[in-house]
């Protein structure tokens, strides 16, 4: 149906997935009643009434705002609206950052498998919207969609479609505003060290620097404070054994209480960042830039302290990986399509809050730490695709044999189906370059 089919019966189709997602959407539970956007909306209400933004806690709770002051004066527009106008604005740019994460991951597998494209974001962005973290992003008002379009904005500008505009210099300053608004998309700043993106990664730093500058120059005393005293209280956030922590930390919490919790904890948080690391340079030599940022999104997840649930929106990129190589692989196609929509269902289920964080058996290990034993299995065994950022539009065929010739045999080797670039033979391998760097024009 993705290749074939009239476009009455894919309009049918995606209408039926349509209304049965906006179903589910309705009825299933664990709506969470707007409630980070109330804490946003009434923290900069706060600052604006008494000068101060870090005392403010959300009324019958004890949960205040816990980002960096950058991030509060991004959210400094909401004093212009009321409250459900305030939840509108929240749900639409959360709906225009998940448009254009779809666009950037799931269109250029559809235009190299040369699939309908309306059609295949459509089914896509009716499995997206069903995923626990993207149902809990909206339903609490959250801002990680936002983050994640940040960043993977820099991954479109450093592709090779802007490798030789002026929009190109501007990769970098997506992924220093996140880092500058919540401070764990930091680690895609070394991610873009690792793979030798020295200019993305300066524009990076400086961004990240400047914005937390101007944090300082409009709010000094907030600033002091959050640097000081706010970034360092970990009760603000809650309980680490929380069931909707699914971090590393968080899976030893629930382990029990008589672990040397803070060693295991940096113990395991020191071999992430290795095995990211390591899988990080293969993604960077196959050039698959999408399993890269996909790694460090997952390695973000599992390092920080406190990964809610609705934080592993950053999972998404992998998931689409996963979904390109079960789609690539002639033998055993079947097994890895059923292992993806396993995993699309386990994503969907919400299956973590079945257990108690008191629970000491094995159940809550893998039942209440589901999402992040998932995010820990993704990081060690994603699959790297062999040079899936090659052109999407080559050039004619050349007219010799041997050159795979349908899009399913190019998923499956990690070609185009025609001579990759001039004089480069078809098949001929090619030395493995850093992301962000391209082979110089020919002719």
């Amino acid at each position: 149906m993705l290749t074939r089919g009239s476009t009455t019966a894919r309009i049918a189709v995606l209408a039926a997935c349509v209304l049965a997602t906006a179903l589910v959407l309705a009825v299933i539970p664990g709506h969470r009643g707007w409630f980070d956007v109330g804490v946003y909306y009434g923290a900069v209400h706060h600052w604006a009434d008494t000068g101060q933004l870090y005392d403010y806690v959300r009324p019958g709770t004890g949960y205040g705002f816990t980002y960096p002051p950058f991030a509060a004066v991004c959210m400094l527009p909401m004093l212009l609206f009321g409250w459900h106008p305030a939840i509108a604005v929240g749900v639409t740019l959360s709906a225009a950052a998940t448009a254009l994460l779809l666009h950037w991951t799931v269109d250029p597998i559809a235009r190299r498998r040369g699939w309908c494209r309306w059609y295949a974001f459509g089914l896509a962005a009716c499995l997206c919207g069903l995923t626990n973290p993207v149902r809990d992003t909206f339903s609490f008002g959250q801002v990680n969609l936002l983050l994640v379009a940040l960043v993977l904005a820099d991954r479109h500008l450093s592709g090779r479609r802007f490798a030789s505009t002026h929009w190109r210099r501007l990769a970098g300053v997506g992924t220093g505003l996140a880092a500058a608004i919540k401070l764990t998309p930091a680690l895609f700043i070394v991610h873009l060290l690792l793979t030798r993106q020295w200019r993305a990664a300066a524009t990076a730093v400086v961004t990240a620097l400047g914005a937390t500058g101007a944090g300082f120059l409009l709010a000094p005393g907030v600033s002091r404070q959050f640097w000081t005293v706010t970034l360092w209280d970990t009760d603000r956030v809650g309980g680490f054994a929380n069931m909707s922590n699914q971090s590393l930390q968080g899976l030893i919490a629930r382990l029990g209480p008589q672990l040397p919790g803070r060693a295991l904890w940096v113990a395991a948080v020191l071999a992430v960042l290795v095995l990211w690391a390591h899988r990080l340079r293969r993604a960077a030599a196959a050039r698959d830039s999408l399993a890269a940022y996909s790694l460090t999104g997952l390695a973000c997840c599992l390092v920080s302290p406190i990964t809610w649930v609705h934080h592993l929106v950053w999972m998404l990129p992998a998931l689409v990986v996963l979904a390109d190589v079960a789609l690539s692989r002639p033998r055993h196609r079947r097994g890895w399509l059923a292992l993806c929509w396993l995993l699309q269902l386990v994503v969907s289920s919400g299956m973590v809050w079945l257990w108690r964080p008191d629970g000491r058996d094995l159940g809550t290990l893998l039942g209440g730490s589901a999402y992040a034993l998932l995010t820990l299995g993704l990081l060690i065994a994603l699959p790297i695709r062999p040079r899936p950022d090659e052109p999407e539009q080559p050039g004619p065929p050349a007219a010799t044999a041997g050159t795979a010739g349908t899009a399913g045999t190019a998923g499956a080797t990690g070609t185009t189906g025609t001579a990759g670039t001039a004089g480069t033979a078809p098949g001929a391998a090619r030395p493995p370059q850093p992301l962000g760097t391209h082979p110089a024009p020919v002719g």
